[in-house]
């Protein structure tokens, strides 16, 4: 008899993901400022995009909701999601702006600062009317992040699309992916992130949001807990190598990390996001289930963890089979009996 905290199964409910996707140009060095990198290498990126493709490689089914430019490298993004089997029947090209491009300091301990090239680009420029509204009502999950609420008419859009795919009975996802940079002002980030953050019902964040949000240099739970809103159904924090904490109606807690060799931590929040949705697209009952959601949170940690072993996020973004083997190797070298994998990390 199987166990009721084996890995749930890669659901076969469309995940859509909505928002910017653009060019990273990642120095070929780390430790080095934009101006004293030697080269870069040009890498496809923006969290949106990043989570639909983390999706469909662990074998689940995604579409990207979004603008890019009528450019060389918009069809080249677009490209690169079909590819990924990432359905593009969400994308529309502008004609009059060009796709946004990000330069992408990598420090030492792999770590990143951003310099944004963007006045407008193409995802800024999305308008309601753009939006395909049967592709996202027919969205089981519906996945966005905050950078689209920076700008009209990109921000009726983001809202459009929420109010529909709420209508439609999807489940609303949210990690804020917070670019300080690309706001006015921390206040207005601020102010604009909490303003639709009672309207998901999973909410991811990283201990650098955390502090962001609530203004306290406290990463604990009363912090965390001051975020939560009656009508969220979990509260993710990621802590990076410290792995992450989860907290429900009914119960909170912790999951470890993956130690591995970091190179570049880009993408790893949003791998961390898309393997947990492709899990519970279409069983979202594991939500109220502390024993599978931990499996499932160990398995987005193993996928997070991956993601940072290369540079660039697309590239590093696991397979199933790549993260089931690194939690086999953290059973193997714990000397995890057999017959307690599945619950190693959840007693």
């Amino acid at each position: 008899m199987a166990s009721t905290n084996a890995l749930p199964p890669t659901g076969s409910g469309l995940v859509v993901s909505f928002g910017e996707m653009l060019i990273d140009f990642v120095p070929t060095v780390s430790g080095v400022s934009l101006a004293e990198a030697p080269g870069f290498l040009k890498a496809p990126g923006g969290a949106p995009a990043n989570v639909a493709i983390a999706v469909a490689r662990l074998g689940g089914k995604a579409a990207f909701v979004g603008k890019l430019g009528d450019d060389e490298f918009g069809h080249m993004l677009a490209g690169i999601l079909k590819e990924n089997d990432v359905r593009s029947d969400g994308i529309n090209f502008d004609q009059g702006a060009r796709t946004a491009l990000a330069f992408v300091t990598l420090r030492a301990d792999g770590e990143r600062e951003f310099m944004f090239y963007r006045n407008p680009s193409a995802d800024m420029l999305l308008t309601p009317e753009d939006l395909n509204l049967e592709l996202i009502r027919s969205a089981k999950v519906f996945h966005y992040g905050s950078i689209s609420l920076i700008v009209e008419p990109c921000r009726s859009a983001h809202l459009k699309a929420m109010e529909v795919a709420r209508e439609a009975g999807c489940l609303l996802s949210y990690d804020p992916n917070l670019r300080l940079p690309l706001w006015p002002s921390p206040e207005e980030a601020r102010q604009q992130i909490l303003s639709i953050w009672e309207k998901a019902d999973v909410i991811k964040v990283s201990d650098v949001e955390l502090e962001f949000l609530t203004g306290s240099d406290k990463i604990d739970d009363e912090s965390a807990l001051s975020l939560w809103h009656p009508n969220l159904k979990l509260l993710l924090v990621t802590l990076g190598e410290h792995g992450s904490r989860y907290y429900t109606k009914n119960f909170h807690g912790s999951v470890d990390a993956f130690h591995v060799n970091t190179v570049d931590t880009t993408g790893a929040g949003d791998s961390f996001v898309g393997a947990l949705l492709c899990k519970i697209v279409d069983d979202q009952s594991i939500l109220e289930d502390e024993a599978r959601l931990r499996e499932v949170l160990k398995f987005a940690n193993a996928c997070g963890a991956i993601t940072t072993t290369k540079k660039g996020a697309i590239p590093a973004l696991p397979t199933e089979a790549d993260a089931l083997n690194l939690i086999k190797e953290k059973n193997v070298k714990e000397g995890v009996p057999e017959a307690s994998k599945t619950r190693c990390l959840i007693l």
